[in-house]
């Protein structure tokens, strides 16, 4: 098992990291000095800052599968048809106000980068992307979506630590050439990393990194693990107040990930789950535990009716994350909520997304929905051809049926 981290390897880790970067780091003094202006001196201006472009924030879409998720593929050939400029449109047209989109470090770094460190091909494609979605009017999470082994090297090492805030330095830089309040950074999706306060030390420097390179924008801070609700709450703010900070919500997985099989193992046993759920339901909850094949996980799932998940429920925990961060001061978004929809009954889940952006509104916190057209998806795509939403998600959302 891995040793947890103290205080003083943190001193260690941040000088040897520091020292890694002086070496390292491709912005140049000429290109921070065309930067701009630094951001508003004191917190509290900080603050008021991080709120009002939280409000860009209200109602997004994830666009994954696209330039993230996707190792074995990252061509022009993939990436022009997955997503395209009628599919940014539509996203504008059913009333999202924002899409965070998802990029892999690694096919951003490779060979052969340019003086940045950056491949110049794969990063013109997310470019036309970014300006195609800003031109639409919608704002632009840059979120870091890395796979295995990436995370490994962060989270065990100090090399993967300076490789991944030299990354960001370059990319925040080249980035903070657009507007500011459209362009947002998200420090990393889902970092795994197990010891909460080393994580806190790498995103602690690392907010520092993308604050030298990009002065204006607003960060988005996310917690140690899966960014669960619980890894927000576990989290310190940070001294620098032009934050959002960041959860995602899935609960409850035998729900939302019912016939999944990149995760626990009988998740790939359920199918028509029922929502909402209680454990006088018996007709409902019968045949359901009888996919299951073993005892103890057929008892798993039947704590989901014992725990009677509904709006009401959903709504509770939700509360908590209002309530962090109204105690803290501080904005709070939910980039992350859906269900599989491939297992699910569309009326189900419909309602399970609707009780959680409703419980999300009446809170204040923005949300952007999992996913646009992949298994989460709130509508269908072939690639090359014309995307078809999915009215009862649409309607779930809120939003306006194309």
């Amino acid at each position: 098992m891995r040793p947890r981290c103290s205080k003083p390897g943190f001193s260690l880790l941040g000088t040897l990291v520091l020292a890694s970067l002086i070496g390292n780091l491709a912005l140049t003094a000429q290109q921070l000095a065309q930067q701009p202006a630094q951001q508003p001196a004191g917190r509290a201006a900080q603050l008021r800052l991080a709120f009002t472009r939280a409000q860009h924030l209200r109602h997004g879409v994830n666009a994954s599968m696209w330039f993230a998720q996707s190792p074995q593929d990252y061509s022009a050939a993939r990436t022009d048809k997955y997503i395209d400029n009628a599919d940014i449109q539509l996203i504008a047209r059913m009333g999202f106000d924002h899409v965070r989109l998802s990029i892999d470090p690694e096919p951003l770094t490779r060979q052969p980068v340019g003086a940045n460190g950056l491949n110049a091909e794969f990063l013109s494609r997310v470019d036309r992307a970014v300006d195609q979605m800003l031109a639409s009017g919608l704002a632009v999470i840059i979120d870091v979506h890395p796979e295995e082994p990436y995370k490994f090297r962060l989270r065990t090492g100090t090399d993967g630590v300076a490789r991944f805030e030299a990354m960001w330095a370059a990319l925040a830089s080249h980035y903070a050439t657009r507007d500011p309040n459209m362009i947002f950074f998200e420090v990393m999706n889902e970092p795994e990393v197990e010891d909460d306060f080393r994580w806190q030390g790498i995103e602690a420097q690392t907010i520092g990194v993308l604050r030298k390179a990009a002065p204006t924008n607003t960060v988005i801070a996310v917690g140690a693990h899966w960014d669960s609700l619980q890894d927000m709450l576990r989290l310190t703010p940070f001294a620098d107040g032009n934050l959002i900070y960041n959860f995602h919500f899935y609960e409850p997985y035998e729900f939302t990930h019912q016939g999944a099989t990149w995760s626990t193992g009988w998740w790939r046993y359920t199918h028509g789950v029922p929502y909402p759920a209680n454990d006088t339901d018996t007709a409902a909850m019968t045949p359901v535990l009888q996919q299951i094949p073993d005892a103890a996980d057929r008892l798993e799932l039947e704590r989901y009716f014992l725990d009677d998940w509904n709006a009401r429920h959903i709504r509770l925990l939700l509360d908590a994350a209002a309530q962090w961060g109204q105690a803290n001061g501080v904005p709070v978004i939910c980039n992350e909520f859906g269900a599989f929809r491939d297992h699910s009954q569309p009326a189900a889940r419909a309602q399970w997304i609707h009780d959680v952006r409703t419980a999300l509104e009446a809170n204040g916190i923005g949300w952007a929905m999992w996913d646009y057209r992949g298994n989460f998806g709130v509508v269908t795509k072939q690639d090359g051809q014309s995307a078809v939403p999915d009215p009862l998600v649409v309607q779930a959302l809120g939003l306006k049926q194309p």
